[in-house]
């Protein structure tokens, strides 16, 4: 793995994401890709954030669900239900880029590979962008793909 760079590892055809699309397009996107996360460009290509399913369920948590429990009575009973529709289809309609993190941690071509583990590692991030001079996304590094190396040598 010392020797190998990003680019050597990097899956070169990166499923991306403007930042107008909706939450509800953005499931869509990572559960048909069987993904976890993808980084989110300009028009350019040009990597302006990133959004993970870890995003999606955080700000989800802010939506109540309509269950009301009384541990005194022991029971349980929906308090809103046409509510909580009303705010879930709200939710899912919001723009990606209102949960998006900007501050993205990106490797270029060049980067040797410990050092990507490296960013992933002590970033706790499960991907790292491949970014090239111009902060375009030219490929993707995912924990998976390192364990791969790791196993396959």
């Amino acid at each position: 793995m010392a020797d190998l760079r990003a680019k050597d590892l990097m899956t070169k055809n990166v499923i991306t994401i403007k930042p107008d699309i909706t939450i509800r397009e953005l499931s869509d996107v990572l559960l048909k890709n069987n993904i976890s996360g993808v980084p989110v460009v300009d028009d350019e290509g040009k990597l302006i954030g990133i959004v993970t399913e870890a995003d999606i369920i955080k700000e989800n948590i802010k939506v109540q669900f309509p269950f009301y429990f009384d541990p005194l009575m022991v029971s349980g009973y929906v308090v809103d239900f046409e509510k909580y529709n009303a705010d879930i289809k709200d939710y899912l309609n919001t723009p990606v880029e209102e949960i998006m993190s900007r501050r993205v941690k990106t490797a270029t071509p060049q980067t040797p590979l410990n050092e990507v583990a490296d960013i992933m590692v002590y970033n706790k991030v499960n991907r790292v962008p491949i970014v090239d001079e111009n902060k375009k996304v030219v490929g993707i590094i995912t924990r998976a793909d390192i364990i791969k190396t790791m196993i396959t040598k």
